[in-house]
């Protein structure tokens, strides 16, 4: 069919993968830094299109007929009436709105009334607490404002010459807070709420859609969010889950529906191929373990993971709760960890250690029961992120999740997303695809593991750890079951 490209402009770098457009197969690949200030709180988003030419360049995209753009998410840009930045482009990590959030929640009448309206409950980095911050911290700007787009958006926009008619996709559109994944459609009433005024916002195309074609005939499709992109190219389905582990972490899986959570808990995303993708965030995660480590005197997260091996399932009765920045699930977000269980037998390295991994661990396991507990099929568990090479992570994984875990091979999955999605507009385009079905490329490169006969040890260690969970934090966490 050809060859297609996928750009995944994060908020570090700009990649760029380019692909045989049937079978997914990687020809040459792309690099380019983002400079350091763009990794601000907020951006002129031309160092983007610098960064994107700096990737392009000796010819990498030669040849290829259609491009898609995956990039970060939960950034706001604000255009005027002629379609010029009213100010810098504010970006995900921008804490600044959080009051401008939960004044939001209470202007429409509390956290159930977003859930049901749009799937999810305002937070700081969505762009419509952004709109809010601006309407009373920049006032001036915010009346300005006609128009407003995230970053991908923005990109596709470029590409295609800055055209009068702006797009966005299904996934963008369900993390801004005023686009609902369960009707599909969005809440001008909900950008009126939070900026003052209404303005215009980019239309949602369809997964196999086309945002365009460039004077030189490169086609460029919807294009999508990072997190989006990164499950379409990974190619998960409905009975798999997504378990990140970052400092932070998250737990999403492919669902076929949109799910309202008046707890805010969950975060309701539609996916890149026209179903859903419910995401729950855990504060904590991989900083359990740097901490346990630094702790310990250790130097990197291999040796705690081996000290941890030397130690058995159920850390000698020894349970963190690895709380440590708070938590917001369950939600505790003033509260800190907690170490239980000291005995003078449980009272060794190697116990602490392993009591890190399994905390971890176990607080993902509870993210993941807030999806089961909403009808949402979990088999497999795909586990992304540094961490998910540590030996203490892959055994003691499976059992505690209750499911086959695999651990893909490291890629740049949002670029391949990205890519993908290219072939299938391209496809479609050309009439050897259907909008329906996306191309069937080659799934990741991975090693599987599977519970076995750990299984019983594993729901042993979760029961340790709900049961201490559950005393130090009585009612905090009552998944619906």
């Amino acid at each position: 069919m050809g060859i297609v490209a996928g750009l995944d402009s994060s908020s570090a770098f700009t990649r760029i993968v380019v692909c045989d457009a049937d079978t997914g197969a990687v020809l040459r690949q792309g690099y380019a830094p983002h400079p350091v200030e763009a990794r601000a709180t907020e951006i002129d988003p031309q160092v983007w299109l610098l960064s994107l030419g700096e990737a392009a360049a000796g010819g990498l995209l030669e040849g290829v007929q259609a491009i898609g753009v995956s990039a970060q998410q939960h950034g706001l840009l604000t255009l005027d009436a002629q379609g010029n930045l009213v100010r810098p482009a504010l970006l995900g990590n921008d804490k600044r709105a959080q009051a401008a959030a939960a004044d939001l929640i209470d202007a429409l009448g509390g956290r159930q009334a977003w859930a049901e309206a749009v799937g999810s409950v305002p937070q700081a980095a969505q762009p419509v607490a952004k709109l809010r911050w601006m309407a009373r911290s920049e006032p001036e700007s915010a009346q300005r404002v006609a128009s407003v787009m995230q970053p991908h958006d923005w990109l596709v926009w470029q590409l295609l010459g800055r055209p009068a008619h702006r797009t966005t996709d299904r996934g963008g559109a369900s993390g801004t807070g005023f686009w609902s994944a369960g009707t599909g459609s969005y809440r001008p009433d909900l950008v009126e709420l939070a900026l003052g005024h209404h303005c215009a916002l980019p239309e949602v195309l369809g997964p196999a859609d086309a945002a365009g074609t460039t004077p030189e005939g490169l086609l460029i499709s919807a294009g999508t969010g990072e997190t989006m992109a990164a499950a379409f190219g990974l190619g998960v389905g409905v009975g798999d889950a997504v378990v990140s582990l970052g400092a932070s972490g998250s737990v999403m899986a492919v669902h076929h529906e949109a799910l309202a959570d008046p707890s805010g808990m969950i975060t309701s995303f539609a996916d890149a191929t026209g179903m859903h993708l419910p995401v729950v965030h855990t504060l904590n995660a991989v900083r359990a373990l740097r901490g346990t480590a630094e702790l310990l005197g250790m130097e990197d997260l291999d040796e705690l993971s081996a000290l941890a091996m030397k130690s058995t399932p159920g850390s000698s009765g020894l349970v963190m709760l690895p709380y440590l920045e708070g938590e917001r699930t369950p939600q505790l977000p003033h509260t800190a960890g907690t170490l239980s269980g000291l005995r003078r037998e449980s009272m060794k390295p190697e116990h602490l250690a392993r009591a890190a991994f399994e905390g971890m661990l176990c607080s993902l396991a509870d993210a993941m029961d807030v999806l089961r507990g909403r009808g949402v099929e979990v088999r497999r568990v795909f586990l992304l992120g540094g961490a998910a090479e540590l030996p203490a992570v892959q055994t003691a994984a499976p059992a505690i999740f209750g499911a086959q875990v695999v651990v893909p091979q490291p890629a740049d999955y949002a670029a391949l997303g990205a890519a993908r999605q290219a072939a299938w507009a391209l496809g479609v385009s050309q009439g050897t695809l259907s909008p329906a079905a996306p191309p069937a490329w080659q799934g990741a490169a991975a090693q599987v593991f599977e519970p076995g006969e750990e299984l019983a040890v594993g729901q042993a260690v979760r029961q340790q750890y709900g049961a201490t969970r559950d005393q130090i934090h009585p009612g905090a966490f009552n998944p619906t079951f």
